[in-house]
């Protein structure tokens, strides 16, 4: 009797001894994006990092007006040179007329004054530098003030993404008409180019002084979001 007693305290030390981890399965994390601007990445419209901002009256209420309001605002405005100045200094950019859209959009933003209140925020070594956004509320209420819209893609195969190129970034969501970004733009600054994306995005202009510039501008610091460290800001303004 005492050894049976025995016994079974020791078969109860045992079976308390033995792997009490839980048997239910880990929960999969959701995978993390990143790199959206690398050498492989494309340039993806970058959401602002401010609340959005009070809606104002569009200029464009539709994307359904968007073509008619665009090619009638080329028609009255047939500028194709500007002027990006920063810090670093001064880029002059001619803008193609072939690319109709792109062309009107960008110079009506200028003129609107948008680019002005907006920096050059994203910065990818040896790649590209894209501009356009910024971290202050102005910036979402200007975006909400001027519509909500895409531009068609207008990618020529004439115009690839060699250094110098002026090109459109697009959303990358549900996006497979390619349209661009209304706000934003990039440069290519990488001596070999960027040829992965030709066709992805439009190229709408070129460089044709101040790479010089873009070179500076691509060595900035930059945190975990390829966001320089210390602000880019910019004035464009109309040549000619």
């Amino acid at each position: 009797m005492y050894r049976s007693i025995i016994l079974l305290f020791l078969l109860s030390i045992c079976f308390s001894c033995q792997d009490t981890k839980s048997t239910k399965k880990e929960t999969p994390q959701a995978p993390v994006i990143i790199d959206t601007l690398s050498k492989k990445g494309a340039p993806e419209e970058t959401a602002p990092k401010s609340p959005k901002g009070t809606p104002g009256n569009p200029m464009i209420a539709s994307q359904a007006e968007l073509k008619p309001f665009l090619k009638k605002y080329g028609e009255e405005n047939p500028e194709t040179k500007i002027r990006i100045e920063n810090r670093f200094g001064v880029i002059e950019v001619e803008l193609f007329k072939d690319t109709p859209l792109h062309r009107a959009n960008f110079i009506m933003l200028v003129k609107s004054g948008y680019f002005n209140t907006t920096q050059f925020h994203r910065v990818s070594p040896d790649f590209v530098v894209q501009g356009g956004n910024n971290d202050t509320k102005t910036t979402a209420r200007n975006r909400q003030g001027i519509g909500r819209y895409l531009l068609p893609n207008e990618a020529k195969k004439k115009y690839p993404h060699i250094r110098g190129a002026f090109s459109a970034a697009k959303y990358s969501d549900q996006n497979v008409s390619k349209a661009s970004s209304p706000f934003e733009f990039f440069i290519v600054q990488s001596h070999r180019g960027a040829h992965h994306i030709d066709g992805e995005h439009t190229v709408f202009g070129r460089v044709t002084k101040g790479m010089s510039v873009v070179d500076k501008m691509n060595k900035v610091s930059v945190d975990g979001t390829e966001w320089p460290e210390e602000n880019i800001y910019m004035k464009v303004e109309i040549i000619e």
